[in-house]
């Protein structure tokens, strides 16, 4: 039996008169990536610091490899928070070597890695300057880098490609893959539902502390199968005016999808858009995107309590 990376058991957690973290459960295994999502102050950063045992929960289990959170774990979890921080005068490699040898590397081990890193990131020609001279995108991958020298078992990434342009982007994006792929568990907070539904294996969906959705990918989308209609062709509508059945629009490669209004049906608005004098070339009724869950599920959409 595979032992859980992390496993969350309702745990609560409040501060003041307010709680942030309300009976939340959850697991991450070796070999994914969780989707952590969730509304400005939803609680999930509170929830990563419990499991780095940075704060402590009020009430509730957390397990981190099978035992209780704390420094012992420190050589097997990487952790890139939002706030990103490297010693703004020393140089780049001399800053990586330090945090590998903080986590269990030697010297050596740890300047070879991080400058096999800076090399396959495209950074080895910055590897001598000082994190001041960076721009944003090189700064956030040799912060990646400094999370991932140990070859962490457990990967936390808070909005890890917050910021970036598509190029820089795309490669933190395999990265996460390569993580994964070599038996990390990895549990990645976004606020991007495209990158979501790309990268994640699962996704645990909170909202002012309480867990809201939760399952694989393909699971959540099916939920909410009859929400949305994918249609292409010349002429068609991209707006929602005067379309009854339609609640909202927007393009997606070239095509245009439509999420059907509650009471509605595809067949609605199929008669509407050929009323209309659109061209109709293709009609196609599709899982929604992890956006239009998310706002359906934040709106009360009843069928989220099919994957809580």
């Amino acid at each position: 039996m595979v032992t859980s990376a992390v496993d969350v058991r309702n745990v609560w957690k409040r501060y003041g008169d307010t709680d942030v973290v309300i009976d939340l459960s959850f697991d991450v295994q070796p070999g994914e990536v969780l989707g952590f999502l969730g509304p400005n102050g939803s609680g999930k950063t509170t929830t990563m610091r419990m499991i780095l045992d940075i704060v402590r929960p009020a009430r509730g289990e957390i397990e981190v490899f099978g035992g209780r959170p704390g420094v012992e774990h420190q050589d097997r979890v990487g952790y890139l928070p939002e706030d990103r921080g490297l010693y703004r005068d020393v140089k780049i490699i001399d800053t990586l070597t330090y945090f590998g040898a903080l986590r269990g590397l030697s010297q050596s081990q740890a300047r070879e890695r991080a400058m096999a890193l800076l090399t396959k990131m495209g950074l080895a020609d910055a590897a001598e300057k000082k994190a001041a001279e960076l721009s944003r995108g090189m700064h956030q991958k040799a912060q990646l880098i400094a999370t991932i020298l140990n070859d962490p078992q457990l990967l936390i990434v808070d909005e890890p490609f917050q910021g970036l342009d598509p190029v820089n982007a795309d490669m933190l994006k395999g990265v996460v893959r390569d993580q994964r792929d070599r038996g990390a568990a990895v549990i990645m907070s976004t606020h991007d539902m495209g990158d979501a539904q790309t990268l994640c294996d699962r996704i645990l969906l909170i909202d002012k502390g309480k867990r809201l959705l939760y399952g694989t990918v393909d699971r959540v989308r099916d939920a909410f199968s009859d929400g949305a209609v994918q249609v292409s062709g010349p002429d068609i509508p991209t707006s929602a005016d005067g379309l009854d059945s339609v609640t909202d629009v927007h393009q997606v490669d070239g095509a245009v999808r439509y999420l059907i209004r509650d009471g509605a049906s595809p067949q609605d608005l199929f008669r509407e858009l050929a009323s209309s004098g659109a061209h109709i070339e293709q009609f196609a009724v599709e899982a929604p995107s992890l956006d239009e869950v998310f706002i359906r599920t934040v709106d009360g959409d009843p069928r989220a309590e099919a994957v809580r």
